[in-house]
């Protein structure tokens, strides 16, 4: 038996939302505790006389069903308010109110955060299963499961012989609020961030099976042209509005055709590798990290805390001390979200959303250039004014430092353009991504305006 604990595993909900019903009939919905839903299916699915053996298998098999559903939202994606129904029809039977069996209970709450999946995969697997007697299903039986164990068999062989040898068993895995997948505000060029970096994955494995749509070259999380142009393309297929945003009927129709194109809803799937979900952005940021992106985060509160006076001003440093965690506690006191001082997705989209609101409104004094980041990430194939402008800036900052190669300004970000700015980061900032964000727009914007305010043309640095 194979038992792997690793972190980057999908978490167990604390909650689970269950209708009472088949998926369209009109029905209440109750929203209980994962273990207790499991409990109530448990002690409806099977008997509490089984050998112990078959009873673990069968909670085993529960326990991934459910999960399975609540990883591919399986319901959500297709416009429902709930994880999962009652009906055995669909999904697994839960009655309201119902005992719940003492030997069935204790088994839950030791083993309700562990699930099956198939080796070198992450996502729960779809366990399908049957009584076995009435009714024969391709997927465990449960009847069947009887006969083995009093054959010997403990709860690992039972469900290898209905699911193949080819599982593990995932345990200790964390627990976490329930959360809608949508990131909370829409993505579009010039996005970044984890959320970029999966629609990039998922749109590049739909285009195998839709090949008008174009693969992405760079999977980076950078929200740039051919991530553009594969959104668009696929909007077009699917009949939804073709303006290359991700909001969320786009982001759970990207959803809804991955889960169907990998098969994630069916026991024979072609399942989802530790590789493929990884991403250069972190879930979060916290004291102690450090790096470009705490310095990117940093950027947006000092800026934050330039406008409100409730937010301390911090200095841009790249590394994520305690002055950075009061300032996003501060933060997140403003805005009435959980006070952790950890940047996570919610704050982030505070964050960003703030920002874009006030940018035009930044007192003066805050930062040291004039010239204002717009609030998105400018990348190669990018076309619009303020790649035109940055194109301006870098053109005449290369009359003056030799390192940096020349700029044509033509209003594409272009492979010359992005030389530049690669030019710059080495020299200044000791970076070397290629991607003009805020803190490289600043450095560009201040070189560009101390050769202006220099009359003789002579270097002020």
């Amino acid at each position: 038996m194979v038992i792997i604990s690793r972190p980057e595993a999908p978490f167990i909900p604390e909650q689970i939302t269950v209708h009472l019903g088949r998926p369209d009939e009109p029905a209440k919905n109750v929203t209980v505790s994962f273990p207790n839903y499991i409990k109530n299916v448990a002690s409806s699915e099977i008997y509490p006389t089984w050998p112990e053996s078959a009873i673990r298998a069968n909670i085993y098999a529960q326990i991934t069903f459910a999960l399975n559903r609540i990883y591919t939202e399986w319901y959500g994606i297709r416009g429902y308010d709930f994880d999962i129904t009652n009906s055995k029809q669909y999904d697994q039977s839960f009655v309201p109110g119902r005992d719940i069996f003492e030997n069935i209970s204790q088994i839950v709450d030791e083993i309700f955060n562990s699930y099956i999946v198939r080796q070198g995969k992450v996502e729960p697997l779809f366990t399908s299963y049957c009584d076995g007697a009435v009714s024969r299903c391709d997927g465990l039986l449960q009847w069947g499961t009887v006969s083995l164990a009093e054959g010997g068999f403990n709860p690992y062989e039972i469900l290898q012989y209905y699911y193949g040898k080819d599982i593990d068993i995932i345990k200790d895995v964390p627990v976490n609020a329930n959360f809608e997948s949508y990131p909370l505000y829409p993505l579009r060029i010039g996005s970044f961030g984890r959320d970029v970096s999966i629609i990039q994955f998922e749109l590049n494995r739909i285009s195998t099976n839709y090949p008008s749509i174009p693969k992405i070259h760079d999977v980076n999380g950078i929200f740039g042209a051919d991530t553009d142009a594969a959104v668009k393309a696929f909007q077009k297929i699917f009949n939804l509005t073709q303006d290359g945003v991700v909001e969320s009927s786009t982001w759970y129709k990207i959803k809804y055709i991955y889960n169907a194109v990998k098969g994630l809803g069916e026991l024979v799937s072609e399942g989802v590798t530790t590789e493929e979900i990884e991403s250069p952005f972190e879930v979060s940021w916290q004291e102690g990290d450090s790096g470009i992106w705490v310095k990117l985060l940093q950027y947006y509160i000092h800026v934050l805390g330039c406008y409100y006076p409730e937010i301390p001003i911090i200095e841009i440093t790249g590394y994520f001390g305690p002055e950075t965690t009061d300032a996003v506690k501060a933060i997140q006191r403003k805005y009435d979200i959980i006070v952790d001082g950890v940047v996570g997705i919610q704050t982030w989209s505070y964050l960003d959303k703030e920002y874009k609101s006030i940018y035009t409104k930044i007192p003066k004094g805050c930062l040291e250039n004039e010239t204002i980041y717009p609030g998105y990430m400018l990348s190669k194939g990018m076309g619009d004014r303020n790649v035109t402008l940055m194109q301006t800036y870098l053109e005449k900052i290369s009359q003056y430092y030799p390192s940096i190669p020349k700029v044509t300004v033509t209003g594409i970000f272009d492979e010359q353009t992005e030389a530049a700015v690669r030019a710059i980061q080495q020299e200044f900032l000791k970076e070397n991504t290629g991607l003009i964000g805020p803190i490289t727009w600043n450095q560009i914007a201040v070189l560009y305006e101390n050769l202006n305010k220099n009359s003789n043309g002579t270097l002020q640095q």
